[in-house]
């Protein structure tokens, strides 16, 4: 049977009428730029968060660009991260004109292995960039107990993680400041481009609000350089309403993540890590195996989705090879992604296929 990556019509079709509802609701008020919406929704988030202030913006792109704008990062500045990541990541800190220092990633949790990132700070260091990957926080501690002890802001890549909790704190309020995506197949997804961000410094909370609306707070008075980034009406109504939905479809991610891994213990292949002391929320299911390209092409030939979340480190891509030290070398993210691959999971698949995932992958893995 066909089984799909994510099926969003499916979702649209089981919360319709409230989703309609908010839609119409906007239109017809014509309030179409920071409308009633955006506040609520950003107060309904800080509290779902339990921080002091969320800023919508456009997109968890925008957000991570903010974010690093409102900490002054710029020319000559280092930002320690990882390579093995969306490229937005990467692609912010390059654009504002600082470096992006690599560290590589814990071979089970696909996260910064917090055992390299002090040996990586220099004097140009200005933060560090955990990325909470799939769904799964980053090893947060070591990560701030390092920052403060070498004066580094702490901004948290979480545009895969909204509902993980780490030590029962949520994703993207460990650090100084945390960076949200609401693309439409993340786990709380607009129906377009939307982004946040979290903090509970208020003065780094303006910095943020101004840097989106043109680095003003008051209209045309621009007192910091900015961009254009606000949250639209109609998205904010969308997350607002796709938000209550929320801990019910994360509950339904890790019950067909739980399932997966049972079915596929003793089997040649590596499924995701979840520590005792964290949530780990399944934006994607991605597993490990060294037969990634034969078992690609025997889920396409029996309709079952998949994806490679991600192919080529960053360290390795044409766009940051300037950027990048030619020195580098992060043979755990290289071997990752060669092995990695994105299987089916979403809170609305059917028994039906999630049978046919696990009666797949069987089939696959015990051919080994």
């Amino acid at each position: 049977m066909q089984v799909k990556m994510v099926d969003l019509n499916r979702q649209y079709q089981m919360i319709k009428h409230e989703m309609d509802a908010a839609i119409q609701s906007v239109v017809d008020s014509t309030d179409f730029i920071l409308g009633a919406p955006v506040r609520e929704f950003e107060s309904e988030l800080a509290n779902y968060l339990k921080v002091q202030h969320t800023i919508g913006c456009a997109s968890g792109t925008d957000a991570l660009q903010i974010a690093l704008m409102a900490l002054g990062i710029g020319t000559g500045d280092e930002v320690i991260t990882t390579s093995f990541t969306f490229v937005a990541t990467v692609e912010t800190i390059v654009l504002l004109g600082a470096r992006p220092v690599y560290v590589d990633i814990n071979p089970r949790t696909f996260n910064l292995d917090v055992n390299q990132v002090a040996d990586r700070i220099t004097p140009k260091t200005k933060a560090l960039m955990p990325v909470h990957l799939y769904g799964l926080p980053a090893d947060m501690d070591p990560i701030l107990s390092i920052a403060e002890s070498h004066g580094l802001s702490v901004i948290e890549d979480a545009a895969q993680a909204i509902g993980a909790r780490y030590k029962g704190k949520a994703a993207g309020t460990i650090g100084h400041i945390g960076c949200f995506s609401f693309f439409p197949s993340k786990n709380l997804g607009a129906y377009g481009d939307a982004g946040a961000l979290a903090t509970n410094d208020a003065q780094l909370a303006q910095r943020c609000r101004m840097i989106s609306l043109h680095g003003s707070k008051v209209k045309y008075q621009h007192e910091i350089l900015g961009v254009n980034s606000r949250l639209d009406t109609l998205q904010a109504a969308i997350l607002r309403t796709k938000l209550r939905h929320l801990e019910s479809w994360t509950d339904a991610r890790i019950r067909i993540a739980q399932r997966y891994n049972l079915a596929w213990q003793g089997l040649n292949v590596i499924t995701p890590s979840c520590g005792p002391d964290v949530r780990h929320v399944y934006n994607q299911y991605s597993i490990r195996t060294g037969r990634r390209d034969s078992l690609a092409t025997f889920l396409k030939a029996r309709g079952i989705g998949h994806a490679i979340h991600y192919p080529t480190p960053l360290h390795l891509q044409p766009a940051f090879r300037q950027s990048a030290d030619p020195h580098v070398t992060l043979p755990v993210a290289e071997a990752v992604c060669k092995e990695i691959i994105s299987l089916p999971i979403f809170p609305e698949m059917e028994e039906a296929e999630i049978q046919a995932v696990i009666s797949a992958l069987h089939e696959f893995l015990k051919a080994d």
